[in-house]
């Protein structure tokens, strides 16, 4: 049993970690062609109306499709009933945003956005009957299929659909076309592969334990809906849809690979997690072993991205996009705390703790507002600063609960900061020290392959001279999920380092 969840666990984020590098460069690659195509007005009337979105499709993923992953046992009735309500609750969130669709508009003082938000509506329903399907593929840790699926919806989305669209003039409604494409691809292929009973069941004798978890998930969902999108919502109402534009394109190019990593590797964590809530041993080594990971390998990239912006927005975006980039810079920082929150909240639902996650967030919530009413009128960078300081805040505050729940000390945490405060440090001169080689009127390009090779190079030679930078928790990691080639660098790490 235990030999057969390491090797599942191992496959999944295999799979997870594959799948999150090519859609990372899908993903770029897109969202260069679209923005270069549409300017940052389109852009930012879409953000008007997926922001309000993204809320509607939480409502209509009530939540009752996490349990098919939580609960060790599951039967036909429990999927039928999840199902059900998920196609309720979906249809209730689409036609409630297609009502208030004009009162949205007015909130963000831009009448283009209701017809937005009226057509992004159908994605809630789209979305929610969906999830059974795509959470039965993640309790069989089946991450493989998982993946394909959600980069051919991407494909068919966004390249097929998005780009033609946008060249053929369509504006914002090029974006929203891509969104509803890739929507109803994901659905019709996740329930190709996954295919479960859609008969309804309104209410079942096991149904309380699957409308608990639901609850809880809601309630989690809608807290983190606000922190995540609370920014985008003040800077709508006090500026304009350039702002929101200039402001989207910095914040999904430092989100775009954290959200990936999320979307992989948080449901792998937390699907083995929940067979080893009787473990907890075993939970902890692994929360140590994510964490090393977010904070020496994922940390140092952020890092990289940051000091890299100017150049990567020149190169990438154009004239047009300079703005974005300090704005990119900041959130990038950021980012790191937003992995390590997001992969500490499995350790709160596996350790009993899961409604600890949005009654802990409640009070950031509530400052993040404050702030945001005082000083979103000041500019995107302003905002960008505020939402940077949210993130590494709720990192804080979940990551110490995570700790108490298993038991992880202050001196297991301790060496895992200085060491990525060395690495990271590292990395910001190699970047920056490379890109200042570069001669008076360079190309962007040759300034943002110069930082790229510094900050990797630096702190790479830095690692080689100094195994424990890594430890052997990360070492052990890197051996375990990379290419075979590499043995004997792993071996020669693994020899050289004697800390965890």
């Amino acid at each position: 049993m235990s030999s057969d969840l390491n090797r599942k666990s191992v496959s999944a984020v295999k799979w997870a970690a594959a799948g999150t590098l090519i859609k990372f460069l899908l993903q770029l690659l897109t969202q260069v062609l679209l923005a270069r195509l549409l300017g940052p007005e389109s852009y930012g009337l879409f953000a008007m109306g997926l922001v309000v979105l993204t809320l509607s499709t939480f409502v209509a993923d009530f939540g009752f499709s996490w349990s098919l992953v939580q609960n060790q046992d599951m039967t036909e009735k429990d999927v039928r009933f999840a199902f059900t309500w998920q196609l309720i609750s979906g249809l209730a969130a689409t036609i409630l945003l297609y009502v208030f669709a004009p009162a949205v508009a007015a909130y963000f003082r831009e009448p283009r956005v209701e017809e937005v938000v009226r057509w992004l509506s159908l994605t809630c329903l789209l979305t929610a009957v969906t999830a059974p399907g795509t959470n039965l593929l993640r309790r069989q840790l089946n991450f493989r299929v998982l993946n394909i699926i959600q980069i051919a919806s991407y494909v068919i989305g966004y390249l097929c659909v998005g780009v033609t669209m946008a060249l053929l003039g369509a504006g914002v409604w090029a974006l929203v076309s891509a969104w509803l494409s890739q929507a109803g691809s994901l659905l019709l292929l996740t329930y190709l592969r996954a295919p479960h009973s859609v008969r309804p069941l309104l209410w079942y004798a096991g149904a309380r334990r699957s409308t608990s978890a639901g609850t809880v998930v809601f309630v989690t969902n809608l807290c983190n809906w606000f922190l995540n999108n609370i920014d985008r919502l003040f800077l709508g109402r006090f500026l304009n849809a350039h702002a929101v534009g200039v402001y989207t394109v910095g914040y999904n190019l430092a989100n775009t690979p954290n959200s990936l990593f999320l979307t992989a590797l948080q449901p792998a964590f937390l699907a083995a997690g929940t067979k080893l809530q009787d473990e907890p041993e075993r939970l902890r080594e692994a929360y140590l072993s994510v964490l090393s990971c977010v904070w020496l390998l994922i940390g140092p990239a952020f890092v990289l991205l940051a000091c890299a912006s100017s150049y990567l927005i020149a190169f990438l975006y154009g004239a047009r996009w300079v703005e974005s980039a300090p704005i990119l810079a900041v959130l990038a920082l950021a980012m790191p705390a937003y992995v390590s929150w997001g992969m500490s909240t499995p350790v709160l639902w596996n350790s009993g703790g899961r409604h600890l996650e949005s009654l802990l967030q409640l009070p950031i919530l509530a400052a993040a507002g404050a702030a945001l009413w005082l000083y979103a009128a000041q500019g995107a960078l302003a905002v960008a600063i505020i939402a940077a300081a949210t993130l590494v805040t709720r990192a804080l505050v979940i990551g110490f609960c995570a700790c108490r729940r298993v038991h992880v000390s202050f001196g297991a945490i301790a060496p895992l900061a200085w060491r990525s405060v060395v690495l990271m440090g590292l990395c910001a001169v190699g970047t920056l020290g490379a890109a200042g080689l570069a001669p008076v009127g360079a190309p962007a390009l040759l300034k943002l392959v110069l930082a790229v090779a510094g900050g990797v190079l630096l702190p790479g030679c830095a690692v080689l001279a100094v195994p424990q930078l890594l430890g052997a928790r990360v070492i052990d990691v890197l051996q375990r999920f990379s290419p075979p080639v590499p043995v004997r660098l792993h071996a020669y790490l693994r020899t050289r380092c004697s800390i965890r």
